[in-house]
């Protein structure tokens, strides 16, 4: 099959690697597997609220990213300000 986004084919086959994870683990295939319906309710559950768990650290982890970058930028900032003034006090005791 020639997929001409890229984007589209990459899911596509994460989806061909988790099917191919899934029956090495289990053994049927998705459509074989006949657990009643409340199994794969409580299976839907899980895996949601991993999904929440998951976005939360990332929320996390992107705050304290942003946060560090805003610091050092700051940082640097002061530093390129101190550098200024040290130059044009050099400049106005040669004057």
């Amino acid at each position: 099959m020639d997929i001409r986004d890229k984007i589209i084919q990459s899911v596509i086959n994460k989806y061909i690697e988790r099917s191919d994870t899934g029956y090495k683990k289990y053994g049927v295939t998705l459509h074989e597997d006949d657990q009643p319906l409340d199994t794969w309710l409580k299976h839907i559950q899980e895996e949601l609220m991993d999904a929440v768990n998951y976005i939360e650290k990332t929320r996390q982890v992107l705050r304290s990213e942003v946060e560090e970058m805003y610091l050092k930028d700051i940082q640097l900032r002061h530093e390129e300000n101190l550098q200024k003034e040290a130059k044009e006090e050099r400049a106005s005791s040669i004057e």
